[in-house]
C-alpha cells in the first residue's frame, strides 16, 4: 500500500507520445512515446543520425513537429515554452557561440536571458570545469568551448538538465569531473535527460534508458532490465579447432544441440551491456 501511495507522488519531468517529425520526404523520428520520470537520470541511446537530436529540438520548441504531444515538468512544450524554458538547462551537440566574446561576457549573458543572478553558482563551475573567464570564445578548444556550453546550461540550477551529447570533446579527467556535478546536481532534485551514443557512460551513471534507431525506438526500460538478454556468446573446440559464435534463444536448446557434437572444451558466457546494445541496433 505504502509502496503504490509512493508510486502516486511520483510525477513526470518528461511525457512524449506519438511524436513524428519529418523533413519532407527524410525521415526524422516517428512515433516516439516515453516518460522520464522526476530524479531520474535517464540515458538516450542511439547512433548518429538515429534521431536524439531531432527528438530533443522537438522537446525544446526548436522545431515544430508535425504529430504527437510533448509535456516538460507538466507543461504543454507548445503552449509553455517560455515557462519551461526558465526550469530547463539546454546543453547542444554542437554550440555556436560569438568568437570574439568572452567566457565571462556568454556565461552572465545565459543567465541574463533568464532573468537570473546566477554569477556565485558560474564561477563554481569555472573553478571545477578549468575555464578561463577571460580568455575568447575563439581561443578557445573544442573541449573548453563544450564546457562554456556546459556552465550556461547548469548555473541557474535548473529542474530538468537536457543534454545532447555532451561529453565529445573532453577528456577523460573532465568528463569525471562533469559526471559528478550531474551526480550532485541531481542529488538536489535536478532531473537529467542525457543523450549518447557512449554506452560505458550511459551503463555507469543513468538508471533508465531509451534506445532509438532509425527513428524509431526499440526498447525503454531500466538499464538492469535492458542489460538482461537471452544472448549468449559460446566458444567451442572441436577435433582441434576453436569456434566461436552467438546464441540468442533458450539455453536447454543451446545444451542440447552442444550434446551432439563432439566438444573438446566449451565456454558459455553473457555478453557485455555494449554488445547487447548493439543487438538492439542491429
Amino acid at each position: 500500500m505504502e509502496e503504490r501511495e509512493k508510486q502516486k507522488d511520483v510525477k513526470a519531468a518528461i511525457e512524449i507520445e506519438g511524436l513524428t517529425k519529418t523533413y519532407g520526404k527524410s525521415r526524422g523520428v516517428e512515433g516516439i512515446s516515453f516518460t522520464v520520470e522526476e530524479g531520474d537520470i535517464f540515458g538516450f541511446l542511439g547512433p548518429n543520425g538515429a534521431g536524439k537530436s531531432t527528438t530533443i529540438r522537438s522537446m525544446l520548441g526548436l522545431l515544430t513537429f508535425s504529430e504527437g504531444t510533448i509535456k516538460l515538468l507538466q507543461m504543454d512544450s507548445k503552449k509553455r515554452q517560455k515557462q519551461i524554458l526558465r526550469q530547463v538547462g539546454y546543453m547542444p551537440s554542437e554550440a555556436f557561440i560569438y568568437p570574439s566574446m568572452k567566457v565571462k561576457e556568454v556565461v552572465r549573458f545565459a543567465a541574463q536571458a533568464r532573468k537570473q543572478d546566477c554569477a556565485k553558482e558560474a564561477e563554481r563551475l569555472c573553478e571545477i570545469l578549468e575555464v578561463d573567464r577571460e580568455k575568447k570564445i575563439g581561443e578557445l578548444s573544442l573541449g573548453n568551448r563544450k564546457k562554456v556550453s556546459i556552465i550556461c546550461a547548469m548555473q541557474h540550477r535548473p529542474k530538468l538538465l537536457i543534454l545532447d551529447e555532451p561529453t565529445s570533446g573532453l577528456d577523460p579527467l573532465m568528463q569525471e569531473a562533469f559526471f559528478q556535478l550531474l551526480l550532485e546536481y541531481n542529488a538536489q532534485g535536478t532531473t537529467i535527460f542525457l543523450s549518447s551514443h557512449v554506452l560505458s557512460e550511459v551503463k555507469k551513471y543513468c538508471r533508465h534508458a531509451a534506445i532509438i534507431k532509425e527513428g524509431k525506438l526499440v526498447g525503454t526500460d531500466t538499464i538492469a532490465n535492458l542489460s538482461k538478454s537471452n544472448l549468449r556468446r559460446v566458444r567451442i573446440r572441436e577435433k582441434g579447432q576453436e569456434k566461436e559464435f552467438v546464441h540468442d534463444g533458450d539455453i536447454k536448446e543451446l545444451l542440447s544441440r552442444l550434446n551432439q557434437m563432439a566438444l573438446e572444451d566449451v565456454l558459455i558466457e553473457e555478453l557485455p551491456l555494449e554488445e547487447i546494445f548493439m543487438h538492439y541496433y542491429e
